[in-house]
Formats: structure tokens, sequence, C-alpha cells
């Protein structure tokens, strides 16, 4: 049920780039700034789990703190049910672009 009543599973994460606004966009770009900044750029990491989790804890407390500031950003996401998705997604996203893996 609760899965229904926040809109599914399926048409929510297909629908998560594009109905999210700039907000995804913002917290993927901050992501590579952090990269490029804290580990040598784009496809220069090393694919570890300590990377991995770096740079997947910093994009998601960046993401976090601007949804506390800015909690406009919360209703444009559905009240903020797409809040764990964008956040999920921006930092697969990063991180995919870190090491240059999925």
């Amino acid at each position: 049920l609760g899965s229904y009543m926040s809109g599914g599973v399926g048409f929510t994460q297909y629908a998560t780039a594009a109905y999210t606004d700039n907000i995804l966009d913002d917290f993927t770009q901050y992501g590579v700034d952090y990269i490029k900044k804290h580990h040598g750029g784009i496809g220069k990491a090393k694919a570890t789990q300590e990377v991995v989790n770096d740079i997947a804890t910093e994009v998601n407390l960046y993401g976090m703190e601007q949804y506390e500031e800015f909690p406009t950003a919360l209703e444009s996401h559905f009240g903020g049910s797409q809040r764990a998705s964008v956040l999920a997604a921006a930092s697969g996203i990063t991180t995919s672009l870190a090491t240059c893996n999925s």
C-alpha cells in the first residue's frame, strides 16, 4: 500500500530524471566538481568500496542539505517522495563517472 500511495516504484524511477527539474543535474554537477577536486577527475578514481562510499556520502550530504535549505525542492518532488530516488541517482551517476565503472 505504501508504494502505491507514493506512486509505485516503476513509473517514479522512470520519470525521476524528467520530473525533478534541474535538481538532479545540480546534485550530479556538485558530485562531478567533488571528484575533480578530490579524486583527480572523471575516470581517475579507483573502483573501490571506499571511493564509492566517499563520493556517495558527499553527494548525499549535499543533496540533503539542499532539501533542508530549500523546502520548495521537496514540493517540486511530489512532497519529497522522490528525494531518495534523486539522491540515489545523483550518487550512482557521480560514482560511475568517477570510476568509469557501473
